[in-house]
């Protein structure tokens, strides 16, 4: 849904921008494979120029001043190693270069939630604006990192482990490992800091990737600060939300999760349990990589009453025989520690379709947990539903990780 906000929003400017902005060139690098690193190969796919990215945000109402933009940038599709299910893998996502000898930081970007492979980062055409949008999120001073996810890209024959904590954390590192590995190849000056951000789903991996770095020493990188926006942080009060309505617009993400938790949990109990029919036998087929969120909606049922299994909506809190989803929703909250690092957490007050209110649970739970409010902040963003939020939190958040950088 972000995505294609973001996406129609700048569509009215890709004539020009693409002009500007439409130089690039294929260079297909591979770097060794060692012991210690994950970095497997990389390829440069496109350039992009101070002035073109200026105009980008002159043109297309971001909110970001164009004299923020600093350097050109260098994007590279990267391919490096990360564990999914106990297995090393390939997994992929972006890594941003700007050209300049002076000492910069690193911030990776989580993109929000997708379901077609084709929407991945490392698979959007060089005249995305989506391309644009992360070059200039890189372009004032960071080496930009915005992994495909597991699931995604090099990674699309697995099955996306949604809202998966470990699986999404631990990929992220591993991306943002491969661009420092990247970046050192190329002879960049990076000083270890690093910023994480990110959106909807994006929000929840920078949260769970904020917590996998206190949590796990992770040498050369240094957290200086995280910006988790709309994320549904706190899963099983996002169940909670879903099963009390009376219809939701956007399915999909129900069937998302059950589907993403059976494949990776390993789940012996079938769809039935969670879905009524016919779409508990549609499910599995859904979420191939090739249909849209609307694709998947359109096999579904706005009805909760429809769609949701009727004795688990009822008794899932009570009966063990639901004791498996259960668990695995509170397993994958986030609510049990407390940040030591800098976190802002923004979330838009209109926002139906990842409720405030599961960011207002997963902040006071946070600061119950310990969290000092000088280390862990609340930004509403007012009037902003799901997608009217995103602009104004990209527009927030790098004036902010500037003046701490």
């Amino acid at each position: 849904m972000i995505t294609s906000f973001v996406k129609s929003h700048f569509q009215k400017f890709l004539g020009i921008l693409f002009l500007i902005l439409a130089s690039s060139c294929s260079d297909e690098e591979v770097a060794p494979v060692k012991e210690d690193n994950v970095l497997v190969s990389s390829e440069l796919v496109s350039t992009r120029t101070i002035a073109g990215l200026q105009i980008l945000l002159a043109l297309g109402q971001v909110g970001l001043e164009p004299d923020i933009i600093q350097y050109d940038v260098d994007i590279y599709k990267v391919t490096y190693l990360t564990e999914y299910k106990n297995e090393m893998i390939l997994a992929s996502g972006l890594v941003i270069l700007p050209k300049t000898t002076d000492e910069v930081s690193m911030l990776s970007f989580q993109h929000g939630t997708i379901t077609d492979n084709e929407d991945a980062p490392t698979m959007i055409s060089a005249g995305d604006p989506l391309s644009f949008l992360y070059a200039a999120l890189a372009s004032p001073g960071f080496i930009g990192v915005v992994p495909d996810y597991i699931g995604f890209g090099s990674s699309s024959n697995l099955m996306h482990p949604y809202y998966v904590e470990d699986l999404t954390a631990s990929s992220v590192v591993d991306n943002i490992k491969a661009a420092g590995e990247l970046a050192n190849e190329k002879g960049l000056n990076f000083d270890g800091d690093l910023f994480l951000a990110g959106y909807s789903e994006g929000g929840y991996a920078t949260m769970a990737t904020h917590k996998y770095l206190e949590q796990n020493e992770v040498v050369n990188f240094n957290l200086v600060a995280s910006f988790p926006a709309a994320g549904g942080y706190d899963v099983k009060s996002m169940q909670e939300y879903f099963f009390a309505l009376e219809t939701y617009e956007n399915p999909f993400y129900i069937a998302y999760v059950a589907q993403a938790y059976k494949t990776v949990f390993d789940f012996s109990q079938p769809l039935t349990d969670f879905f009524q029919e016919p779409f508990a036998t549609r499910i599995p087929n859904l979420f191939n990589g090739t249909l849209t969120s609307g694709e998947i909606n359109g096999q579904l049922t706005s009805s909760i009453t429809d769609l949701i299994a009727p004795d688990l909506r009822t008794n899932i809190d009570t009966n063990p025989d639901y004791a498996y989803l259960r668990n695995a929703f509170i397993e994958n909250s986030l609510i049990d520690w407390a940040p030591t690092t800098t976190m802002y957490l923004y979330h838009g007050d209109e926002d139906l379709t990842v409720p405030f209110e599961n960011t207002e649970i997963t902040y006071n739970q946070l600061i119950q947990n310990g969290a000092s409010t000088e280390t862990l902040k609340f930004l509403v963003i007012e009037g902003a539903d799901h997608s009217t939020g995103v602009l104004p939190y990209v527009a927030d958040i790098i004036p902010k990780m500037l003046s701490l950088n």
